[in-house]
């Protein structure tokens, strides 16, 4: 008797340890994976070669330094912060609605995110060339983050009744707010000269092709900030778990961190989206994922969906880059196919939860 209570709390001192040595391995994953990105491209230059001269004391060749440090470094950085700022915000939707089928793709925060980038692409040419100056490489992520938490803002009002979320009106909403967003994207696209037009049926696929030191440092910001806001919420997520009114009583002032979720994920969501377009599924299979791996624990399931959806953003933009090199095949089309079976298989283990 004297050991039931050791052996009794040793499962869950188990799984936070497993959690652990699970950041520990994603981290070390990810400095492979950086460093694998940097090696590998459609040019010949690698890694090894120009640590080798930077060691001899050798200078850089002009098509080294071009093809490592402003090619392939601002790509893996926008990739770094894209990965995990689409898999800490589908981790926080689905800590959000208690459910892990929530993904800013599925239920429509990516469209509303993207609708906005689309009009200040297109539409940003008529604004006063004053306004134009001022707002510069800012307003297409501005304009993303509006329209990415507008779209949460609308779909958590319609799906939520009575302090009760409903995933079936979370998902059909989701569908229908898609579907709005997408043909008043149509329009702008239809609209739009020849040169736009091309810009966004690349855009539209998802890539991180236009990656550039710029574009790191217009995004990086704000990307960050709903990173580091993101941990702050793990413990109300892990008491919503238990429903409104039992998180209410255990002190977690509910709205308020309802309000600081929906604008973090819109933040986040919303300069992904607009730097690297259209990329799903990132946000619905690396949290689940996890989830399987280290449990529902949000103090440990945030940072480490940080870490494996950056993993995966980088590998999935290194196959897009190689595979059929010279050209590039867009990384949204990489991540929809691994991303698709697993979707379907997350439905059908869930079938009798979605009522549906």
């Amino acid at each position: 008797m004297a050991d039931a209570a050791p052996r009794a709390a040793r499962p869950a001192g188990d799984r936070e340890g497993r959690a652990r040595r699970a950041l520990i391995c994603l981290l070390a994953l990810l400095v492979l994976t950086c460093l694998f990105s940097l090696s590998y491209g459609a040019a010949s230059t690698s890694l090894g070669t120009v640590i080798g001269k930077l060691l001899r004391g050798d200078p850089l060749s002009m098509t080294e330094r071009v093809i490592l440090f402003d090619i392939r470094l601002p790509r893996l950085l926008m990739g770094i912060l894209v990965g995990a700022s689409l898999a800490v915000s589908g981790a926080v939707m689905q800590g959000l609605f208690r459910n892990p089928l929530a993904d800013p793709g599925l239920v429509g925060v990516s469209a509303g995110a993207g609708f906005g980038a689309i009009t200040a692409i297109v539409l940003g040419g008529l604004l006063p060339a004053s306004l134009s100056a001022v707002a510069g490489y800012y307003a297409v992520p501005i304009a993303a983050f509006v329209g990415g938490w507008l779209s949460t803002m609308l779909l958590y009002r319609v799906a939520t009744r009575r302090g009760q979320t409903s995933v079936a009106t979370m998902l059909l909403a989701g569908i229908a707010l898609g579907a709005l967003t997408g043909a008043l994207s149509g329009v702008l696209v239809y609209i739009a000269d020849d040169q736009q037009l091309r810009d966004l049926t690349f855009w539209g696929l998802g890539s991180l092709a236009g990656a550039s030191w710029t574009k790191v440092a217009v995004s990086a910001p704000i990307i960050m900030f709903a990173l580091a806001t993101a941990p702050f919420l793990a413990r109300s997520l892990n008491g919503l778990a238990l429903g409104e009114a039992a998180a209410a009583h255990m002190g977690i002032a509910v709205q308020k961190m309802k309000n600081i979720a929906i604008l973090s994920v819109a933040a986040a969501v919303g300069s992904a989206v607009a730097v690297s377009g259209g990329i799903g599924f990132v946000g619905i299979v690396v949290p689940h994922l996890l989830r399987l791996l280290i449990g529902p624990d949000h103090r440990f399931l945030l940072p480490a969906s940080a870490l494996l959806g950056a993993v995966l953003l980088i590998l999935a933009d290194v196959i897009s880059r190689t595979i059929i090199a010279p050209a590039e095949l867009p990384i949204g089309i990489v991540t929809a196919t691994i991303g698709g079976p697993f979707f379907l298989w997350i439905l059908l283990r869930n079938r009798a939860v979605l009522d549906l």
